[in-house]
């Protein structure tokens, strides 16, 4: 693919996301794998190239913008030798004309951006929410231990006790060492969060919005894969994804429980009164997921966050049920 050629890809990634984010489409990740898996003609750096301008633009742009094009023309207005591939050759973007409008720039749509104004977080601190977001590691210290393990790069420790930190887009999946379990992506934040809970080799650990499970192996590693770990989730494709990476990670005490949405607190009422320790990682804006899902501020709605609020209250208070007297609970959202 010619520059320019890559330009006009990214362009029609982007229109792909608006129109993915107005309709409650798929994310932007599985967009550009959808887009490129019907054009092999691309090598791989014509796919990093697009990749990454692509992105550059849904992150440069506030609000929803009209179209690809324009979240792109945002970008060329500061880059004089991107507004030059505008230049309307074969497979180019049409010249730029002269009183073309770009995109809006902004952190999020206006709403949402006068609200996290108003909690605190403006200037530099927003704009770190868009951020492209390094690769983080956690070692798996059933099978591993961060200051013996070797791998095929140089990581630098995190904060976490067994975190590691890699450039954005390392090829971890490809290593031996994710394959066979020694470590396991996952952020550092994430993994904060599971240190804070403190479990402890055979208690009794409810995680009660598991997901795929990342926090749960990461609570497993902490009890040394000894006592009861109930993971609980009332999506059915996520809480599928959890067993299979268990047994890589060499975990055997997890217990896989699928709610009904509404009725969670029939589906645990045998567990009432009887944890030691309680992680609730609730439903939430994702506001904390935007450095690597930067279009989900454009599908976000105040009627959701209400909706969010709600849940996340009902929540709480289930989980105050299932602690024993003197349990630990610990919630966070990212």
């Amino acid at each position: 693919m010619t520059p320019a050629a890559r330009v006009q890809a990214a362009i029609e990634v982007v229109d792909r996301v608006i129109a993915a984010a107005r309709g409650n489409g798929p994310p932007a990740d599985r967009i550009v794998v959808d887009w490129f898996r019907s054009r092999r003609f691309a090598g791989s750096s014509d796919r990093r190239a697009v990749r990454e301008l692509a992105y550059a633009a849904i992150r440069a742009c506030g609000e929803v913008p009209v179209s690809g094009r324009a979240a792109v023309l945002l970008l060329a207005r500061d880059d004089a030798a991107l507004a030059a591939l505008f230049d309307g050759s074969r497979h180019a973007p049409a010249p730029i004309a002269p009183d073309e409008p770009a995109a809006r720039p902004g952190v999020a749509p206006n709403w949402l951006e006068q609200a996290l104004a108003a909690s605190g977080i403006a200037g530099e601190e927003a704009e770190a929410l868009l951020g492209r977001a390094p690769l983080d590691l956690r070692v798996n210290t059933l099978k591993a231990d961060r200051d013996s393990l070797v791998l095929p790069v140089p990581a630098e420790p995190t904060i976490a006790s067994q975190g590691l930190r890699l450039p954005a887009g390392t090829p971890v999946e490809q290593w031996d060492a994710w394959r066979d379990g020694l470590v396991e992506v996952q952020d550092t934040g994430s993994q904060l969060a599971c240190q804070a809970l403190a479990a402890q080799p055979g208690e009794t650990v409810i995680d009660l919005c598991a997901g795929a499970g990342g926090k749960t192996l990461a609570l497993a590693a902490a009890m040394a894969d000894r006592g009861r770990l109930i993971a609980c989730d009332t999506d059915r494709a996520r809480l599928s994804r959890l067993l299979p990476r268990a047994r890589r990670a060499g975990v055997g005490i997890v217990e896989a429980v699928l709610l009904d949405a509404g009725r969670e607190a029939e589906g645990l009422a045998a567990w009432q009164g009887r944890a030691d320790a309680l992680l609730v990682d609730a439903p939430c804006s994702g506001s904390g997921t935007w450095r690597r899902n930067p279009e989900a501020r454009w599908r976000l709605s105040g009627v959701q966050l209400a909706r969010y609020a709600g849940l996340q209250g009902r929540l709480l208070d289930l989980a105050a049920t299932l602690l024993r007297p003197g349990g630990r609970l610990v919630y966070v959202t990212c």
